[in-house]
C-alpha cells in the first residue's frame, strides 16, 4: 500500500513541502482565521493564535471545556462548559459576553453580519442585537444548532423533531419547521432560499423556504459532521463518507430529484470540509489526517497533508482565500499560502 491513494489517479499533485507544520500541543476542535492570524481553537479553556512566523500563543478564553465556535474573520465567538460566551478580537482581546444566570453549558453559538450574537443553553435560544437587550426563546427540547439568516434578523434553531424560525424582534409567533429526528446542526443557503439541518442518523434534511416543501438527502454511511457552501451558494459539500459528497442548489428546487457529485474518494472517511471563499474549489481533511484540495469542476486534486495521523477536526480559509489552515484532533497543525 502507498504512503497516499488518491482515488483511482496514478500520480497526483503535492504542496506537503509549501506547508508550514504546527504542534499545537493540544487538542483541536475548530480553526478560523482573524485577518490572517490563524486561531485554532483548543478543547480547553485556550484558542492558539498564530500571527505571521510566530509560534502559536495560547490565549486563555474558558475557565474549562470549549464547546462550540464561530468567527466572522473579525473576532471569534465561543461557548464554554463555565457557562459563559466570549469573543476573541484580532488584538488578542477577550471579552465574556454573557454568563448564563445558571451556569449551563453553551452548546452553540452564531454570528450575524451585522454583529448580534445568538448562542443556546439547553433548552433555551438567546440573541443579542447591538446595544438591544438580551432576548430568549425556549424550545421543545435541547437546541442542536443555530444559524442566522443572511437578510434580515431571523434565527433558525435546530431541535429534536425539527427546527423554529425566530424574527427576535417581531411579536408573531415563531414558525415550525417539523421533521421526526433529531437535527444537530443547521445552515442557511446564502441565497436565503434553502434551510438544511444534519441529523443524529446519517442524513441531511432540508426545506424549500418558499414553500416549506421537504428535501431528504440520505445514503450516507456516517453522520454529517462537517458542511460547507461553494462560492455562491451553488453547491453545499458534505463529510460523512469516504468522498466529499457536493449537493447541488443552483436551481430553485435545489437537490430535489437530483443525484449529488461524489469527489475526492479515498480509503477514509471525509471529517471536515471547507469551501474556497472566492473560487469552485474545496478542502477536505479525512478520518486518517489526510488533506485534499479538490477542483469541484472536474475533481482534480491536490495533496496537501498525508495520511498517518490522527483525523483532521478543522479547516478553515482566511477572507481573501489566500491562506488555509488545518488541524488534526491531537493538535498536529498546518497553514499553506498560495
Amino acid at each position: 500500500m502507498t504512503d497516499f491513494e488518491p482515488g483511482e489517479s496514478a500520480s497526483i499533485v503535492s504542496v506537503t513541502d509549501k506547508v508550514r507544520a504546527l504542534a499545537i500541543g493540544a487538542s483541536v476542535s475548530a480553526v478560523h482565521f482573524l485577518g490572517d492570524q490563524a486561531a485554532f481553537v483548543g478543547s480547553e479553556e485556550n484558542i492558539f493564535v498564530v500571527a505571521g512566523e510566530a509560534e502559536p500563543a495560547a490565549v486563555a478564553v474558558h475557565g474549562g471545556g470549549i464547546l462550540c465556535a464561530t468567527s466572522d474573520g473579525k473576532r471569534i465567538v465561543t461557548g464554554g462548559d463555565d457557562g459563559k460566551v466570549a469573543a476573541l478580537d484580532g488584538k488578542g482581546e477577550v471579552t465574556v459576553l454573557a454568563t448564563d444566570a445558571k451556569r449551563r453549558w453553551i452548546d452553540n453559538v452564531a454570528l450575524h453580519p451585522d454583529g448580534a450574537v445568538a448562542w443556546s443553553a439547553s433548552k433555551t435560544a438567546f440573541i443579542r442585537s447591538g446595544k438591544d437587550q438580551e432576548k430568549s426563546l425556549d424550545v421543545p427540547s435541547t437546541v442542536g444548532g443555530l444559524a442566522f439568516a443572511p437578510k434580515g434578523l431571523r434565527l433558525a434553531v435546530a431541535h429534536y423533531n425539527g427546527v423554529t424560525l425566530w424574527f427576535p424582534n417581531m411579536t408573531a409567533t415563531p414558525e415550525f419547521l417539523p421533521w421526526a429526528g433529531s437535527h444537530l446542526a443547521v445552515t442557511f443557503s446564502p441565497d436565503n432560499k434553502f434551510l438544511v439541518t444534519a441529523m443524529h442518523e446519517a442524513a441531511l434534511h432540508g426545506w424549500r423556504l418558499a414553500d416549506n416543501r421537504h428535501m431528504r438527502m440520505t445514503g450516507y454511511p456516517g453522520r454529517v459532521r462537517s458542511f460547507a457552501w461553494s462560492a455562491g451558494g451553488k453547491a453545499l459539500a458534505t463529510s460523512g463518507a469516504d468522498m466529499v459528497i457536493l449537493w447541488p442548489f443552483a436551481s430553485k428546487d435545489g437537490p430535489m430529484g437530483k443525484e449529488p457529485a461524489m469527489l475526492a474518494p479515498l480509503k477514509a472517511r471525509v471529517s471536515a470540509v471547507a469551501c474556497h471563499p472566492d473560487q469552485a474549489i474545496l478542502v477536505a481533511g479525512y478520518s486518517d489526517g489526510t488533506v485534499l484540495m479538490v477542483r469541484m469542476a472536474d475533481g482534480a486534486e491536490i495533496l496537501v497533508h498525508r495520511n498517518g495521523g490522527a483525523a483532521i477536526a478543522a479547516l478553515a480559509w482566511n477572507a481573501k482565500g489566500t491562506l488555509l489552515a488545518f488541524a488534526a484532533e491531537d493538535g498536529e497543525a498546518g497553514i499553506l499560502e498560495l
